[in-house]
């Protein structure tokens, strides 16, 4: 039996080994944590509607129920036959190689002033703390922001950040205390939402609007200091707490490999996911350069159809299966369900259209059950569905 290594246990690593594993393959993921963190869920995280813990699912739990084996290491380099872990360890025997490391963010000037909604487990526990302490004292300015990569557009990451935003809006209207707070959402493009369509940005205009959030675009960012925000043309946002999420940049492990990349530091790879020039090795996720459409974007969903693809191509190449080769590229959209406390709406954007749903009240829910399937599938409890 051929053994495929998957580097990373985000959704697009756990996503790989489980279906390497279906299509008949010994498998092995490699990953810093011992648990996949449901980023699309920990959005409530900072309002205290779930804990960290839920956001959690062990890798163990799912190596077990799923029938891979789980090694918890940090990758030091990649070569093209070998692995070296942080602990000194060289993984030399696999036939083939999936890398779903993710990416690294952009380094602004004063980042360390601010908190991602998109960082860490616990920076966004960070967040809930600072939060809680502004309640506290029953005022504040919080700013709300996101940044690009000229390099690397694809590697933007907003949604997130609005749905924090709408969510800290409506939970400091719950305790009564909203207008005691300054909320202002920033970013350096001109119209941020834009990859959703026209109708999303009119949308987001009147949810700005109704919640009383300023906005300022189309500003670059200078630097961010303790006590702010200085854009380029000298404007100054006054906050007692900066959430910014940059854009993603290539990881440093791929950025010092061999494997082709990209400016940027992006893995190179085919429509079919293989790394280009390089026979074993694939790549899933955030971890790679994607080609598309102008407005197209990395997500978690597009993350699980590379890795499906993935997992199939190899069957494919091993005789395992018959059929063509299956590609991304085939499946370049963007769909998400955006939440906003007390409700969502469902957007969606491919080359023929751009569907922007409002889904009062509903949506809040519907992301919330969403939250549940994916644990249940992931630990094998429910059969995948979308």
């Amino acid at each position: 039996m051929k053994k495929i290594l998957i580097l990373g246990g985000g959704i697009g690593g756990v996503e790989a080994a489980i279906s390497a594993v279906k299509e008949g393959f010994e498998v092995e993921l490699i990953s810093e944590r011992d648990y996949l963190f449901v980023y699309p869920v920990s959005i409530w995280i900072p309002t205290g509607e779930v804990r960290s813990e839920d956001v959690k699912i062990s890798l163990e739990e799912i190596a077990e129920k799923r029938g891979f084996s789980f090694r918890q290491g940090k990758v030091k380099e990649i070569n093209t036959d070998a692995v070296l872990l942080e602990d000194g360890k060289e993984i030399r025997d696999f036939d083939y190689l999936i890398i779903a490391i993710g990416q690294q963010k952009l380094k602004h000037k004063g980042i360390e002033h601010t908190l991602s909604v998109c960082g860490s487990p616990e920076e966004i526990l960070q967040i809930k703390e600072r939060l809680d302490s502004l309640i506290q004292n029953g005022k504040g300015k919080i700013a709300f922001g996101f940044g690009g990569n000229p390099k690397a557009p694809e590697a933007v990451r907003g949604g997130p950040v609005f749905e924090v935003m709408f969510n800290v809006h409506n939970y400091l209207k719950k305790l009564g205390i909203r207008e005691n707070f300054e909320l202002t959402f920033f970013a350096p493009m001109e119209k941020p939402g834009a990859r959703l369509g026209e109708k999303a940005l009119k949308m987001m205009d009147m949810m700005f609007k109704n919640m009383n959030i300023k906005k300022i675009t189309g500003k670059k960012i200078k630097e961010f200091r303790e006590d702010g925000v200085l854009l380029e043309d000298e404007t100054f946002i006054s906050s007692d707490l900066t959430l910014f999420t940059p854009a993603g940049d290539g990881h440093p492990v791929i950025k010092n490999s061999d494997l082709p990349k990209t400016e940027a530091g992006f893995l190179k790879i085919e429509p079919t996911c293989q790394v280009s020039g390089i026979e074993n090795i694939y790549g899933v996720g955030d971890v790679c350069s994607i080609e598309g459409p102008q407005w197209r974007a990395k997500q978690g969903h597009l993350a699980e159809v590379m890795a499906r693809a993935t997992a199939h191509n190899i069957a494919v190449k091993e005789g395992l299966k018959s059929g063509n080769f299956e590609t991304y590229t085939d499946h370049i959209n963007i769909m998400c369900l955006m939440d906003t406390g007390n409700g969502g709406a469902l957007a969606y954007r491919s080359d023929k259209k751009a569907v922007l749903l409002p889904l009062p009240v509903i949506g809040h829910w519907m992301k919330k059950a969403w939250g549940i399937y994916y644990r249940l599938n992931k630990l094998g409890k429910i059969p995948k569905i979308i």
